[in-house]
């Protein structure tokens, strides 16, 4: 148990019980990120957007659903990505027009076809360009606006790449960066093996005073608490684990308050998953809203004591009536919920 967790500020912003839901490319987007923030997640980060495609979309249906953020998701961070250094002061400038409060710039994503564009987890190979996005970033933004960047241990295990990323990792604090996240796994490594706790607690020993969340590896209430003990981050960064398991949020503050815990029983899952539902067919529609909560679903699943069969029940599920009829079906007795085993190690974010 963990009694006195410190609450968690990014600069200016006041984020509280210091366990935040992360960036998730293809899933961090405006309706699971408010399932979150409803069920206790303090802080919540939209997908990586790419820069230029911030700077090229004005209005219309794109962006209503990659800008949106509404009033009861406060405070809300956006993550940027690009590679030409010019670009992305513009683009993060816009993201605070449409109401962002931190601007997190992402140098750790590991898929391929981003690291051949010079983006992404590429930029902890090219110390100089990160720290000249990072500085051109940081004079371009409001004084109350904070800036976070997040990084991988580097790109391999090779000493050039260990004084890489500290020198971006100092760097980015000297050209005042408010707190840097770290994935204690390389860029090549992607999601291979185990992340390398013990190299989080060097990291923050290094940055003393300094704020460093974690991230890596925290697929259950359990492991966020376990993270704090280990290496002494100020915050914890729930990626993969929040997938279809938002109540990671208020189980690990009742484990770090000393509180007991039951999983959500079935009525509360199904409420909350079709409240989850009726958010995404708010912006995308029935049709693209179906298939886009397909992969939601099937990580709901986990928490239901047939999880296998209802996972098959999600697979299959095309339009609005099969999201009716797998709630109507597997939902309709009040069950006690599953503690949900961990997900698979796929690629699901940064």
């Amino acid at each position: 148990m963990l009694h006195s967790l410190p609450p968690l500020s990014i600069g200016p912003v006041r984020i509280g019980f210091p366990v935040v839901q992360a960036a998730l490319s293809g899933y961090s987007d405006w309706p699971m990120r408010v399932v979150a923030r409803r069920l206790g997640a303090p802080y919540t980060v939209c997908e990586v957007l790419l820069d230029r495609f911030i700077l090229n979309v004005t209005k219309g249906s794109k962006a209503r659903r990659f800008l949106r953020i509404t009033d009861e998701e406060h405070p809300c961070g956006a993550q940027l990505m690009g590679g030409v250094p010019e670009e992305f002061p513009p683009a993060a400038l816009k993201l605070v027009e449409a109401g962002f409060d931190v601007i997190d710039l992402n140098f750790a994503c590991p898929v391929k076809k981003v690291l051949g564009r010079g983006r992404g987890g590429f930029l902890l190979s090219r110390p100089e360009t990160a720290l000249e996005i990072v500085a051109r970033v940081r004079d371009a933004l409001p004084p109350q606006v904070p800036l976070t960047v997040k990084m991988r241990r580097g790109w391999d295990d090779s000493p050039l790449s260990a004084e890489n990323f500290f020198r971006i990792f100092d760097g980015a604090f000297q050209r005042e960066a408010a707190a840097v996240t770290v994935h204690p796994r390389t860029v090549l490594q992607r999601y291979a093996g185990r992340a390398d706790w013990d190299f989080l607690r060097e990291v923050k020993r290094r940055a003393g005073g300094k704020t460093v969340l974690g991230s890596g590896d925290l697929l259950a209430a359990e492991d966020c608490l376990a993270m704090f003990q280990r290496t002494g981050v100020d915050g914890v960064s729930v990626a993969r684990g929040a997938i279809g398991n938002p109540w990671i949020f208020p189980h690990t503050r009742a484990l770090a308050e000393g509180r007991p815990w039951r999983p959500p029983p079935l009525h509360e899952q199904r409420a909350v998953i079709a409240e989850h539902y009726r958010l995404a067919e708010e912006i995308y529609g029935e049709k693209r809203a179906s298939a886009r909560l397909r992969k939601f679903g099937i990580k709901y699943a986990r928490l239901h004591p047939n999880a296998s069969r209802v996972r098959d029940a999600f697979v299959a599920v095309k339009k609005q009536s099969d999201w009716c009829a797998v709630l109507d079906t597997w939902y309709a007795e009040d069950l006690p919920g599953a503690v949900p085993s961990p997900p698979a190690r796929e690629y699901y974010g940064q």
